[in-house]
């Protein structure tokens, strides 16, 4: 199996300014992410930049990057660009790695490409691990997912799903997890390169927009989600000034970042 790594990276942050190119032991974040890519399986690991800065950060540490237009109003819309500058056949997989995952696992990227290619019914795939705590189960922003028989996803949502009936009383959140556990969803995808391009083309979801997840509107169109089921849980991202020196600590604590 063949496939190629995509990072996309957006130089505007509300919460973060200049979020790719900060500086994580010595390295802009976006390089860090790309290094750890790297590590995994991927025949190739190309950034996909809106700003010239970070292409010129990225090549400066050899590190191939290509630049996309800074309108894009998501990520998939920047990998769609990156597939067509690259020129993917329809057929490749490519694994979107969020720039801003330092600390992602390479096994995991390895798992969600594979996922794919064992399910040749799916135009996605993703990754989920077991939920072990009831706050996380009632938390909107950790993002549940329901699976069917053959490990495809049925449906994502904020919401505590599922819901157990007889663990709860009045709606209130269960005094324990129901069994199986529920699951968290990983934001990490798997595509054929064919279907990134196709998906912004697609109309939004009705769902999508009450959710806010964008990955229902491939659900809603009828295209199958195949996920990776993880017996860990990922590394933290960054996303605030408190999740970059928390990870900062992580590279100083390391004999050699």
């Amino acid at each position: 199996m063949s496939f190629t790594v995509l990072v996309p990276a957006r130089l505007a942050s509300t919460r973060l300014p200049n979020k790719p190119l900060a500086d994580i032991a010595g390295l802009p974040m976006v390089v860090r992410v790309a290094q750890r890519a790297a590590e995994s399986g991927a025949a190739r690991v190309v950034v996909a930049g809106d700003d010239a800065s970070i292409i010129e950060a990225c090549k400066a540490h050899g590190i191939e990057a290509v630049l996309t237009r800074q309108d894009h109003p998501s990520g998939t819309d920047r990998l769609a660009e990156a597939c067509e500058q690259l020129g993917l056949d329809g057929d490749d997989i490519v694994v979107n790695v969020q720039g801003d995952e330092p600390l992602i696992d390479p096994a995991l990227i390895d798992a969600v490409a594979s996922t794919l290619a064992s399910h040749s019914e799916a135009a996605m795939s993703t990754a989920a691990h077991e939920i072990d705590s009831i706050a996380d189960f009632m938390n909107p922003n950790v993002v549940k997912a329901v699976l069917d028989a053959q490990g495809n996803a049925m449906y994502f949502s904020r919401a505590p799903i599922p819901w157990w009936r007889d663990g709860s009383t009045h709606g209130d959140a269960p005094a324990v997890l129901p069994t199986p556990a529920p699951l968290r969803h990983i934001g990490i995808y798997g595509y054929r390169a064919g279907f990134v391009r196709k998906f912004p083309l697609l109309p939004a979801a009705p769902v999508e927009g009450t959710e806010a997840l964008e990955q229902l509107r491939a659900l809603w169109h009828g295209h199958r989600i195949a996920v990776h089921v993880s017996h860990v849980a990922p590394g933290p991202g960054i996303d605030t000034p408190e999740d970059l020196a928390r990870v900062r600590a992580v590279f100083a604590a390391r004999p050699s970042a």
